[in-house]
């Protein structure tokens, strides 16, 4: 087997098996019994879920076809920037975004707000083309209920 990416989000750059080229998948390098790729099954707080089964990679050419993503979660804006050309949307410096993916693989930035102390996190974001995803820091962020063991990701 051709040398093997880390776990985690792809774009498919072309198709794998049934899965279409322009696909968000999960990328597990060490499956039972290969590495193989799983479709989201559902989205839970603007992120999302990847179940079995999946599909093993039909050949160690296809992994080839898959374009590394941004982990979700939250992160921090390092330079202002416009979401697409056409400016529909600024983000300023130090804004806190949460970024997640919709099935396409498109980046959506989610802005959440403070009220009463406490952030409230939106479910509807806006799309950003993917080449801003350059003026994002990660944050660390403790996570008080981790994600059950049936589930990839």
């Amino acid at each position: 087997m051709a040398d093997l990416p880390p776990c985690g989000l792809f774009v498919t750059r072309a198709p794998i098996g049934e899965v279409p080229a322009g696909r968000l998948v999960f990328f597990h390098n060490h499956g039972d019994p290969g590495p193989g790729v799983y479709l989201p099954t559902r989205w839970v707080g603007n992120s999302a879920r990847f179940e079995r089964p999946g599909m093993l990679l039909p050949t160690p050419e296809a992994v080839d076809s898959l374009e590394a993503l941004p982990p979700e979660g939250y992160y921090r804006v390092t330079r202002a920037f416009e979401c697409c050309p056409n400016r529909c949307r600024t983000f300023e410096a130090d804004l806190l975004v949460q970024l997640g993916y919709d099935g396409n693989a498109t980046s959506i930035l989610f802005v959440p707000t403070s009220v009463d102390g406490a952030l409230d996190v939106p479910t509807q974001g806006s799309r950003i083309d993917r080449d801003r995803l350059a003026n994002l820091a990660p944050l660390r962020v403790a996570v008080a209920n981790p994600i059950p063991d049936q589930t990839l990701h």
